[in-house]
Formats: C-alpha cells, sequence, structure tokens
C-alpha cells in the first residue's frame, strides 16, 4: 500500500489510523476533513501536516444562515418551520440523547418525537437514532429522501453520509451538548440545495453561549477548529488523545506563532541535510525524541 486515504477523519481514533497506516510501507496519508480535530490542526501549525483547503462550495448550493436561540422562542421556531414544511421543504430536529433514562434534564429524541408529531400534526414526523435496527432506520431515511417524511427527529447519527437537498431547516436542541466540529457537521446536512437553509442552535446554557455565538458567525471548517483548538487543547501529538492540554512550560500556541515557525523552518532545515540525524551534531537531537516519545514519534504521521 503506497498511499492510505481517510475520509471523516474526526471519526477515527489516532491508533485507528496508525493501524491502517502500518499496513504499508511508509505510505503516504491524505485525511479528509470538513473540521480537523485540535490534534491535526496542531500538526499543521508545528509543520508535520501539510495542507490544502477547498474554499469554494458544490454549484447551485444555498446559503445557510445560523442563529442561537432560547427556549424562550420554541414556538417561533416551531412556526417557521411549520412555515417551511407548507413550503414543501423539510427540517432536521437534533437531539442529543435517544431517550430519557440516559440524562432527565435533557429533552430526548424518542419523547420528542412523539410530542413533535402531535405539534406537526399535519406533517409527517420520523424518527432515526442508533439503536434502531439498520432496516428500519434505512427506511425511514428513504422516506425523508423521498419527501415522504417532512420532519425528521434524529440524534446526531445523521451528522454525515446524508444528503437531502429539499432539507432547509437544523433545529438542534441542547447544542450545548454538541462539540464544534460536530455541531459544524450537523449544520452541513442542510444548504445542499438551491434555496436559503437555516441552522438554528436552542440552547438557555449562558455559559456555552459565546462559544455558540463564535459558531454562528462562521461556516469556515478551519476557522471553528480553531476555536475547537482554543477551547478543548491539542491533545498529545506524540499520543492518542485527539484534544486536552498539552505540556508547554512556557510556549503559547497562540501568541508565539512567529517563534514556532522559526523552529520549524530549521528543523526542516536540518532533517534536509540528515534525514536520519546521523551526524554528530544531530545524535543528541535523535536520541532525544526516542526517548521523549518512542513510539509515539511514528504517531504524528497519522494526523
Amino acid at each position: 500500500m503506497g498511499l492510505a486515504v481517510i475520509d471523516e477523519q474526526h471519526r477515527f481514533g489516532v491508533e485507528q489510523r496508525a493501524a491502517l497506516v502500518e499496513k504499508g510501507d511508509a505510505p503516504d496519508v491524505l485525511l479528509l476533513t470538513a473540521t480537523p480535530i485540535p490534534r491535526s490542526l496542531a500538526l499543521t501549525l508545528y509543520g508535520d501536516l501539510d495542507v490544502t483547503q477547498i474554499r469554494e462550495r458544490p454549484p447551485g448550493r444555498g446559503t445557510v444562515k445560523t442563529a442561537l436561540r432560547t427556549d424562550a422562542a420554541r414556538s417561533k421556531i416551531y412556526d417557521f418551520i411549520r412555515t417551511e414544511c407548507a413550503a414543501g421543504r423539510q427540517a432536521y430536529v437534533i437531539y442529543p440523547v435517544i431517550d430519557e433514562s440516559e440524562r432527565a434534564d435533557l429533552k430526548a429524541a424518542t419523547t420528542m418525537a412523539e410530542k413533535l408529531a402531535k405539534t406537526f400534526a399535519e406533517f409527517r414526523v420520523g424518527l432515526v437514532h442508533g439503536r434502531l435496527k439498520a432496516d428500519e432506520r434505512d427506511a425511514t431515511m428513504r422516506d425523508f429522501r423521498d419527501n415522504a417524511v417532512n420532519i425528521l427527529v434524529a440524534t446526531s447519527v445523521i451528522e454525515v453520509g446524508i444528503d437531502v437537498a429539499n432539507a432547509t431547516v437544523m433545529l438542534i436542541e441542547h447544542a450545548e451538548r454538541f462539540g464544534l466540529a460536530q455541531l459544524h457537521q450537523l449544520r452541513g446536512r442542510v444548504g445542499r440545495g438551491a434555496a436559503a437553509s437555516h441552522c438554528i442552535l436552542l440552547s438557555d446554557s449562558s455559559e456555552a453561549a459565546p462559544r455558540l455565538q463564535a459558531f454562528t458567525e462562521t461556516t469556515d471548517g478551519f476557522r471553528i477548529a480553531e476555536l475547537d483548538l482554543h477551547e478543548r487543547g491539542m491533545g498529545e501529538l506524540a499520543g492518542a488523545r485527539q484534544s486536552g492540554g498539552v505540556a508547554l512550560r512556557y510556549a503559547n500556541l497562540e501568541t508565539d506563532l512567529p517563534l514556532l515557525d522559526a523552529a520549524r523552518i530549521a528543523a526542516a532545515a536540518i532533517i534536509a541535510q540528515d534525514p536520519a540525524l546521523e551526524k554528530r551534531e544531530h545524535v543528541a537531537y535523535r536520541e532525544r525524541i526516542v526517548t521523549r516519545y518512542g513510539r509515539g514519534f511514528e504517531l504524528f504521521r497519522v494526523g
């Protein structure tokens, strides 16, 4: 194997990616993602990953407006969904848990699907989540694709692989329970057709409000990844954790980028002339790397 292509990179762990890469003899690795995980974004800063950004939207797609609302706006949001569905469009309503036994303080997909079926009695409401049998889930998704289901109640199970151009509304309940990358993936389920679309984050959390408001102000996956990196930390560059704090004693990646750039250029110059660090003046570098990182050094390669 000379090339490993990993799509939806954020859905795989570091060790999973490493297991794939190890099937080849130092293969090239191509990672595809809408929002790089904090660890991968940090690796681009360190120069261990080259980045290509596709900034153009696919042709024929409308804009997606994102708004943060509290529960006080619920009736207006429902009226908006009703208006969109009456015009022949479709909507997603997303919940963080399947049933209330998981978290009593959170609205759950199964319970709310029943309530929404009554609230939107003039429309057909469907439900999908990870515990449904595959054939039942697939049947509901086909009905939604064919516009036989107008409103789809779901968990994050629909965050990838769903392409319904007619869906124009994404309502995410308890938005504070989702990570920024996950919110971006969910938002990507609308705006896939020519009509203007809307993503509505519903949350009463004052603590999460700044983070969610920042999310509403951009649709740039890399900007969202930067916000995610700032919030969660970069994780272990030579380990399996994909987010979390990093053991830098003095440096700050947010404020010391010029220093990081200088270090990266200096390191690249050394590697260019001595890839194996075999020269006498470089042996200490190699020994330090091996001692500090061990096998973890190989994990730099998997993103």
